[in-house]
């Protein structure tokens, strides 16, 4: 048993509070072949980064990236289907204070809230899309200001993460990072500079809140 102690929890939404793993894949391999790419190496570089800097990388002379990602988002926003909670996040979101809380997220605002809606978690006070930043995952900029919506320094964050990207994005802010393996293997999260993983929610749980001080998280490994 670990006890973390921290002022603020920032979250990653798929693969992380949201299973949408079978609905990104939909999306992204039909993308994919319309341009004569490799389906599951591109569904792997999108991971855990804003879509358009998937585009950008991948068709570097494309006349006009913000149409191409208009196609891949929009594909995204009507694809709901199978998009789930991960078990035990419902329960746990509900014994944090709203306010010590925030999304931190690399969908744009739109995805984010219709993918929010399909897993029945309610949306949150705090939030960062892609629509947010100038640089995403794995840049700090996203959860630098996710930090800041908290009013914390990063430091005194924890960061929920399931994509080397993102725990890049927050060891790089300065955060602790709560590495899950939904989408990528263990020693993928440890080698990217994770603190700890978690193997599900069911081992985590809200210790205690010290009045207006510190969270305690208690990590059953």
């Amino acid at each position: 048993m670990l006890e973390i102690s921290c002022r603020g929890l920032l979250f990653d939404l798929d693969g992380v509070l949201v299973d949408s793993t079978p609905a990104v894949a939909r999306v992204w391999t039909k993308w994919a072949l319309a341009h004569g790419f490799d389906p599951e190496e591109t569904v792997r570089k999108a991971h855990g980064r804003p879509s358009l800097a998937t585009i950008k990388e991948l068709l570097p002379n494309a006349t006009d990236h913000t149409a191409e990602n208009e196609v891949v988002l929009q594909g995204e926003i009507e694809d709901t289907e199978g998009i789930v909670p991960l078990p035990g996040v419902c329960e746990f979101l509900n014994s944090v204070p709203k306010d010590r809380w925030a999304l931190v997220t690399s969908c744009a605002k739109p995805l984010a809230h219709v993918r929010l809606k399909a897993a029945g978690i309610p949306v949150p006070q705090k939030m960062i899309t892609s629509d947010d930043v100038r640089r995403g995952k794995p840049d700090p900029e996203p959860y630098v200001n996710g930090a800041a919506l908290l009013g914390f320094p990063p430091t005194e964050c924890i960061v929920f993460e399931d994509a080397p990207a993102g725990i890049r994005a927050g060891k790089s802010a300065g955060a602790r990072v709560l590495a899950l393996p939904t989408t990528e293997q263990e020693n993928e999260l440890k080698a990217a500079g994770a603190d700890w993983i978690l193997h599900g929610y069911s081992h985590l749980s809200l210790a205690s809140l010290n009045g207006s001080a510190s969270l305690k998280l208690r990590l059953n490994r």
